[in-house]
């Protein structure tokens, strides 16, 4: 099934670029691969595209899949190729690419491939021909007609590099039926819908400033306060577990990240070092040197261990302009991070407590293992030498206890090679966002090299010195990233503790205003956070309005509540799932009356367990 759909959606790609030069002749094509859910295009055009050409595209596209048209493979030299291509200077360049570095066709990031070869690949459908590795239908008759859609365009810089040419590039879905076309398409709606990015703006909870920088959002008072509860829950939950919290600071010498190695890997996306009296210092990329140096500050005996460092470090990683997406990635990040010095033969036992830990923090926000979240074993490459450590055995014995670990977890997961971090394979856990895509969120790494780089040592039983293994762990991950999983997966109607207001109080009229505050006062005593309205517009206005902001509670006074011991209600209505609609399929709101003081006790409970509703 996998192969059949690759294929599917690798033929679609020939027939959109067939189709792109049928209406722009003078066309310059790059390349077009497939990508989970569908394929792209990238195209060099006289003019830029606009939504209203993908439905032509589409019509062409659909003509040549009734025309019945095979793939037909041929093997070409070097120098056919270039003549074949000779109007085509990306299709060129790849072909010098292949012939002198044995890099794929489809391959941007211009990893090799085996060795060099002189031998290129061409599929011919109909009159249109393209480099091509292969995988494709029998026919163009095999592709459902009604199973595919053109869905956007967006710029791409041609090979992914800023400094190369922007192109167009045309998105495309397709699925082997309809039906799932359909319920992909739903779903992208929804996805539409729950943007982080549009309701971080619409709840005012975050924005960007040009004058601040790219990819450095600026958390406002209400946003400030989900991330203050994260914070607050992250450090309590592992206090709990036996971590130890410190500070460390988020810039250091750049032979630190020598030692450990992550300069040669990571420069690229560090920033540049400042050169400060006699040191070179630069921006922390991740936390790990910091706290080897905490451990090595004092002597370390097997009584110690586990040792877990646990800190809310900022960290800063340089991200291309074009890849930066709201709080999902940004340049500047805060992570929940730890590093836990363990013996070798409590490696297992650890690892695995780290995993429930994850588990309980994930439940606690909402997400339910296997439905929104799995696990991905990362895997090394023992050929890999440039990018691996090599020590095979050490990566036998890593990617064996990993492996156990989560076999012991009795819940499916995956492995995928080539994945592992230089020092050592990882745990990876998946969150399945809103538009069906997966992110990693979370990662588990086991880690035998830097303790020898660094010399890390405790003194065990036998007197002698032995070195640890370490267990680099996030808890919840990047804030700023959970924060966007959280507000799309709950639509922006976040849990009662994670609410910015968790009670609206609304005035009916001028009269009742200072009612009003000294209820507000009393709720914020109470512990509650309150945002009270005043008079200077309608009691349905007001209601709209909190209604929009996505606030938990309202209380609605007039004259009977000033009057009464008992207030008046109205509990908001929240999809019950992310496949739920955003602003449809909603359960009714909730209207009751209650006493003030049952109502307090009720909200301060569903804040202490942390309750979703």
């Amino acid at each position: 099934m996998p192969d059949q759909l690759t294929n599917l959606r690798h033929s679609l790609a020939h027939l959109l670029a067939s189709s792109v030069l049928e209406l722009f002749p003078d066309a310059k094509l790059g390349v077009g691969p497939t990508i989970e859910h569908g394929f792209y295009y990238d195209f060099q055009l006289p003019r830029p595209l606009t939504p209203q050409d993908l439905p032509k595209i589409e019509k062409l596209m659909r003509k040549r899949i009734g025309q019945s048209l095979g793939f037909e493979r041929a093997e070409l030299s070097e120098v056919q190729a270039k003549e074949k291509f000779a109007k085509q200077p990306f299709k060129l360049e790849l072909i010098h690419d292949l012939v002198t570095k044995g890099t794929t066709v489809f391959d941007e990031l211009e990893k090799p491939v085996g060795k060099p070869s002189a031998t290129i690949t061409m599929y011919t459908t109909g009159n249109f021909v393209d480099l091509c590795r292969g995988g494709h239908v029998e026919s163009t008759k095999d592709i459902p007609a009604d199973a595919f859609k053109l869905t956007h365009i967006a710029g791409a810089y041609w090979r992914g590099s800023e400094d190369n040419q922007m192109l167009q590039r045309v998105y495309g879905v397709a699925f082997l039926t309809k039906a799932a076309l359909d319920a992909h398409l739903k779903m992208q709606e929804e996805a539409k819908k729950r943007d982080h990015r549009k309701l971080g703006q619409d709840l005012d909870l975050f924005t960007f400033s040009d004058s601040v920088g790219k990819g450095l959002p600026l958390l406002t008072p209400r946003g400030s306060v989900i991330r203050r509860e994260l914070e607050r829950y992250t450090v309590d939950t592992e206090l709990a577990h036996g971590y130890q919290h410190v500070y460390t600071p988020p810039l250091a010498k750049t032979d630190l990240y020598k030692t450990s190695g992550h300069y040669p890997y990571y420069k690229d996306t560090m920033y540049p070092v400042m050169k400060v009296d006699d040191d070179e210092l630069i921006l922390r990329p991740m936390t790990c040197p910091h706290h080897f140096m905490l451990f090595k500050d004092k002597p370390h005996s097997y009584r110690d261990l586990p040792l877990r460092f646990a800190e809310l470090a900022s960290q800063f990683r340089y991200e291309k302009s074009g890849e930066l997406t709201g709080l999902m990635r940004v340049r500047m990040f805060t992570l929940a991070d730890a590093h836990i010095f363990v013996a070798p033969e409590g490696a297992e036992k650890e690892i695995t407590s780290v995993l429930k830990l994850i588990d309980e923090m994930n439940q606690t926000l909402g997400l339910k293992k296997g439905v929104d979240y799995r696990y991905r074993l990362s895997l090394g490459d023992r050929t890999d030498t440039k990018k691996y450590y090599k020590d095979d055995a050490a990566w036998e014995r890593a990617e064996g206890v990993l492996r156990k670990v989560l076999q012991g977890q009795k819940t499916p997961f995956f492995e995928a090679p080539n994945e592992a971090a230089f020092y050592g394979p990882k745990i990876d856990v998946q969150v399945k966002k809103v538009n069906g895509q997966e992110e990693t969120a979370f990662t588990v790494q086991y880690d035998f090299v830097m303790p020898e780089r660094f010399n890390l040592e405790y003194v065990g039983k036998d007197g002698k010195m032995h070195r640890p293994i370490v267990i680099h762990r996030a808890s919840i991950g990047c804030l700023e990233r959970t924060i966007a999983f959280l507000i799309e997966h709950y639509a922006g109607e976040l849990p009662l503790w994670l609410s910015p207001v968790q009670v609206v109080v609304i005035p009916v009229g001028l009269k009742h205003e200072k009612a009003c505050q000294k209820l507000g006062k009393e709720l914020r005593e109470a512990g509650l956070r309150v945002d009270v309205f005043t008079a200077d517009q309608s009691v349905g206005k007001s209601i709209r309005i909190a209604e929009k902001q996505k606030s938990p509670y309202m209380l609605v006074i007039g004259d009977k509540e000033v009057k009464s011991p008992k207030l008046h209600v109205r509990e908001r209505a929240r999809p019950a799932s992310p496949s739920a609609s955003a602003d449809g399929g909603r359960g009714k709101e909730k209207l009751r009356l209650v006493a003030k003081k049952s109502f307090i006790a009720e909200l301060l409970k569903k804040i202490q367990t942390k309750a979703k509703r």
